[in-house]
């Protein structure tokens, strides 16, 4: 009668230890991951001034201080007048070249759409896909196709449609905006939901948490 307790016991602490564990590795390889990714950025450097050559070995994670200051130098220089010129500039010699214009202005698109605060794409929302009485959740990344919506006549948004376990394979669809549900859950708590597949469910709303905590008459 002991013996199935004990699989148990074991099985219990194995799981402990795992839940323990796995989250500490998976940080760790991440950050192992961007460290090593951007100490290769100081590869722009001329040899001499690398950090080997300098004080006789390598330095890890230098790389992101020399990264950071990469990012803040260029972004200083292209908010003023001459940088947004030669920024246009070079924009415009993307556009000309016929594969590059695909993929640089599809990269920029996208950036612009992630990092605009004020974009929709900060909008949760939940529709019923891939058939009716089945519900998903995206981000609505356009309010309004105006081609689509003038041709069906009916209002149409441009949701994007994340895959799990790694949001950034997913897919874009068209809906009528009436068949969109506007949800309450931020963005974090939504890519949280994706990425650990459910099993990290948002918090109830502000409204439904006061209903909980109401005692009952």
């Amino acid at each position: 009668m002991n013996a199935p307790k004990r699989g148990w016991s074991l099985r219990r602490y194995i799981v402990a230890g795992v839940l323990v564990w796995l989250p500490v590795l998976a940080t760790v390889w991440v950050i192992t991951f961007i460290v090593q990714l951007t100490d290769r950025t100081l590869l722009l450097l001329p040899e001499q001034y690398r950090p080997e050559a300098l004080v006789g070995f390598r330095l890890p994670g230098l790389g992101i201080v020399f990264a950071f200051l990469v990012l803040f130098i260029t972004g200083l220089l292209v908010t003023n007048l001459v940088g947004r010129r030669l920024v246009q500039y070079w924009d415009g010699l993307m556009r000309r070249i016929p594969l590059v214009r695909s993929i640089h202005g599809g990269v920029k698109s996208f950036a612009e759409s992630v990092f605009n605060q004020n974009n929709s794409f900060r909008t949760v929302v939940m529709f019923q896909y891939p058939r009716e009485g089945i519900w998903s959740i995206g981000f609505v990344t356009a309010d309004d196709m105006y081609e689509v919506t003038e041709k069906t006549g009916v209002q149409h948004v441009c949701v994007y449609v994340p895959t799990t376990p790694n949001p950034t394979s997913g897919f874009i669809i068209m809906l009528p905006k009436a068949e969109v549900v506007e949800l309450e859950m931020s963005v974090d708590a939504a890519m949280r939901l994706i990425i650990t597949c459910g099993v990290v469910v948002p918090p109830p709303p502000v409204h439904a948490q006061a209903k909980v905590a109401k005692p009952a008459a």
